[in-house]
């Protein structure tokens, strides 16, 4: 699934980042290569992390 539309972002690479140590939705984005452009996925990615720490 899409997380971010501006950036083609998928589930899985933001779980890849989550798993690799990023905490935030910034980080996750920088380790991609990207930026956050119009914030709509913010919390979505945010969530996926939080999900991926709790089952670390």
């Amino acid at each position: 699934m899409v997380v971010c539309v501006c950036n083609a972002i998928r589930e899985s690479d933001v779980r890849q980042c989550a798993r690799g140590g990023c905490t935030t939705p910034c980080q996750a984005f920088r380790s991609l290569g990207c930026q956050p452009k119009c914030g709509q996925c913010a919390s979505y990615t945010r969530a996926i992390i939080a999900d991926e720490r709790a089952a670390a």
